[in-house]
Protein backbone atom coordinates (compact mmCIF):
# COMPACT_ATOMS: atom_id res chain seq x y z
CA UNK A 1 0.00 0.00 0.00
CA UNK A 2 1.48 3.35 -1.02
CA UNK A 3 2.33 5.82 1.71
CA UNK A 4 2.33 9.57 1.22
CA UNK A 5 4.45 12.13 3.01
CA UNK A 6 2.57 15.40 3.29
CA UNK A 7 4.54 18.42 4.49
CA UNK A 8 2.97 21.83 5.00
CA UNK A 9 4.86 24.76 6.42
CA UNK A 10 5.22 28.47 6.75
CA UNK A 11 8.66 29.58 5.58
CA UNK A 12 10.40 31.40 8.44
CA UNK A 13 13.98 31.50 7.14
CA UNK A 14 14.42 31.24 3.38
CA UNK A 15 18.20 30.79 3.65
CA UNK A 16 17.73 27.64 5.77
CA UNK A 17 15.16 26.30 3.29
CA UNK A 18 17.55 27.07 0.42
CA UNK A 19 20.26 25.00 2.17
CA UNK A 20 17.74 22.17 2.56
CA UNK A 21 16.73 22.32 -1.12
CA UNK A 22 20.38 22.27 -2.20
CA UNK A 23 21.16 19.20 -0.06
CA UNK A 24 18.03 17.02 -0.10
CA UNK A 25 18.45 15.49 -3.58
CA UNK A 26 21.36 13.17 -2.80
CA UNK A 27 19.55 11.80 0.27
CA UNK A 28 16.87 10.42 -2.05
CA UNK A 29 19.33 8.42 -4.18
CA UNK A 30 18.46 4.74 -4.09
CA UNK A 31 14.96 5.36 -2.71
CA UNK A 32 11.95 4.79 -4.93
CA UNK A 33 9.60 7.78 -4.68
CA UNK A 34 7.54 10.26 -6.65
CA UNK A 35 7.03 13.92 -5.93
CA UNK A 36 3.32 14.36 -6.59
CA UNK A 37 2.90 18.03 -5.71
CA UNK A 38 4.85 21.08 -4.64
CA UNK A 39 3.00 24.33 -4.12
CA UNK A 40 3.71 27.74 -2.68
CA UNK A 41 0.27 29.04 -3.64
CA UNK A 42 -2.37 26.66 -2.29
CA UNK A 43 -6.06 27.45 -2.34
CA UNK A 44 -7.05 27.27 1.32
CA UNK A 45 -10.52 25.92 2.02
CA UNK A 46 -10.20 25.51 5.79
CA UNK A 47 -7.71 26.36 8.52
CA UNK A 48 -4.47 28.31 8.41
CA UNK A 49 -1.82 26.28 6.60
CA UNK A 50 1.59 27.54 5.63
CA UNK A 51 2.37 28.61 2.09
CA UNK A 52 4.52 25.58 1.13
CA UNK A 53 3.08 22.11 0.61
CA UNK A 54 4.92 19.02 -0.65
CA UNK A 55 3.39 15.60 -1.27
CA UNK A 56 5.63 12.60 -1.96
CA UNK A 57 4.63 9.00 -2.68
CA UNK A 58 6.60 5.96 -1.48
CA UNK A 59 5.85 2.25 -1.99
CA UNK A 60 4.81 1.87 1.67
CA UNK A 61 5.51 3.23 5.15
CA UNK A 62 8.67 1.13 5.47
CA UNK A 63 10.09 2.67 2.27
CA UNK A 64 9.17 6.16 3.44
CA UNK A 65 10.81 5.59 6.84
CA UNK A 66 13.91 4.08 5.19
CA UNK A 67 14.53 7.50 3.66
CA UNK A 68 13.06 9.82 6.33
CA UNK A 69 14.85 8.10 9.22
CA UNK A 70 18.16 7.68 7.38
CA UNK A 71 21.27 9.37 8.81
CA UNK A 72 21.74 11.16 5.48
CA UNK A 73 18.31 12.77 5.60
CA UNK A 74 18.58 13.53 9.33
CA UNK A 75 21.57 15.76 8.53
CA UNK A 76 19.60 17.67 5.89
CA UNK A 77 16.21 17.72 7.64
CA UNK A 78 17.61 20.07 10.28
CA UNK A 79 17.74 22.85 7.67
CA UNK A 80 14.06 22.40 6.80
CA UNK A 81 13.09 22.39 10.45
CA UNK A 82 15.17 25.52 11.11
CA UNK A 83 13.65 27.35 8.15
CA UNK A 84 10.00 26.43 8.45
CA UNK A 85 7.18 26.09 10.94
CA UNK A 86 4.66 23.41 10.05
CA UNK A 87 3.96 19.71 10.03
CA UNK A 88 4.80 16.46 8.27
CA UNK A 89 2.39 13.52 8.26
CA UNK A 90 2.19 10.09 6.66
CA UNK A 91 -1.05 8.93 5.12
CA UNK A 92 -1.75 5.59 3.43
CA UNK A 93 -3.43 5.08 0.09
CA UNK A 94 -6.82 3.45 -0.08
Amino acid sequence: MSAYLVVNAKITDQSQLDQYMAAVGPTLAGHEFKVLAVSTDPEVLEGSPGERTVIMEFADRAALHAWYDSPEYAEVRKFRLAGTDGFAIIVDSL
